[in-house]
Formats: C-alpha cells, structure tokens, sequence
C-alpha cells in the first residue's frame, strides 16, 4: 500500500526501498507513541489519530506524516496540534528508532479518506445508478449518441496486409 501511495503524494520520483522501510517503522512508532496518550496539548486531549502513511525525503531527515482524527471531524484542529508537539514527538521516536538522525516530522492532512468517500457517494447517487442499469443493457454509442457498429476483427499479417 505504501509503495504505490508514496508515489502519487510525491510525484514522478518513486520511493526507494529504504525510504518505504524507514516510512513504516517510522508510522508504527507515531502509532505506538500516539496510543499512549503523553501529549498534552488541550487540543488533542481525548483525540484518536489515524497516521496513515509517512513520507520520508531520499536522504532520511524530513519526514512528512499524514494523518487524520478519528471520525474525521476534528482534522483542522488536530493538524496544527500535532505539528506544535513536533519536537517532543521527534524525541520520542529518537529514543525508539535505531536510525543515524531522527528525521524533521511535518504533519499535513490526510484527505484520501475524504475523496473515497466522495466516490462512493457519488457512486450511490440514483444518477449514475439509472447509468449503470441502463448501459448494461444498451447498445455501445458514440460521443453523439449515435449506436456504434460491432467492430469486426481483421488479423493483419507482418506487411500490413489484411488476411
């Protein structure tokens, strides 16, 4: 799951090995320390955190977490909260991860959760149900709405030429 979701937050650059294994302890670590409940800041206090994936820069010192509130509700007061407990948060990873530096962490939002249930919304709506319903049993049509001809198979040989 990482693998692939790392690639489309960070663009056309694919994550290495390396960054995708530190990536994971990295989250499992956050979890670890999240679900303990020592951060006291009043605007986590009671808060669950979901931290879904964890980005790591190619020469492991800036760590970019994304995460959202449990149900999320909270998520523009949570965000900035985790980002003002960054650097007691950093301590405590230093102390459980056996890594040469402890990487810089930014939390940002993570709004994937939020667009899935937007396309099954969306998916759910009587509109594209009518759709669906109905192109099952319809003929294939163009841009125009005109029916398209079946499509005939013509193997060609290596030349071109139609046999």
């Amino acid at each position: 799951m990482a693998k692939f979701s790392s690639q489309s937050r960070r663009g056309p650059r694919r994550a290495s090995q390396r960054q995708l294994r530190v990536g994971e302890m990295l989250r499992h670590a956050l979890v670890e320390i999240l679900a303990r409940d020592v951060l006291r800041d009043p605007d986590l206090e009671g808060k669950s955190v979901t931290v879904s994936e964890v980005d790591i820069s190619p020469d492991m010192r800036v760590a970019t977490i994304y995460c959202s509130s449990l149900g999320g509700g909270d998520d523009e007061t949570v965000i900035p909260a985790l980002n003002r407990c960054r650097t007691f948060l950093r301590g405590e990873l230093g102390r459980r991860i056996t890594l040469k530096f402890t990487p810089s962490l930014h939390f940002r939002l993570d709004s994937t959760f939020a667009a899935a249930q937007s396309t099954a919304s969306l998916l759910r709506s009587p509109r594209v149900a009518r759709d669906l319903s109905a192109g099952e049993n319809a003929t294939p049509q163009d841009a125009e709405g005109a029916p398209l001809a079946e499509a005939k198979h013509v193997r060609r040989s290596g030349n071109g030429e139609a046999r």
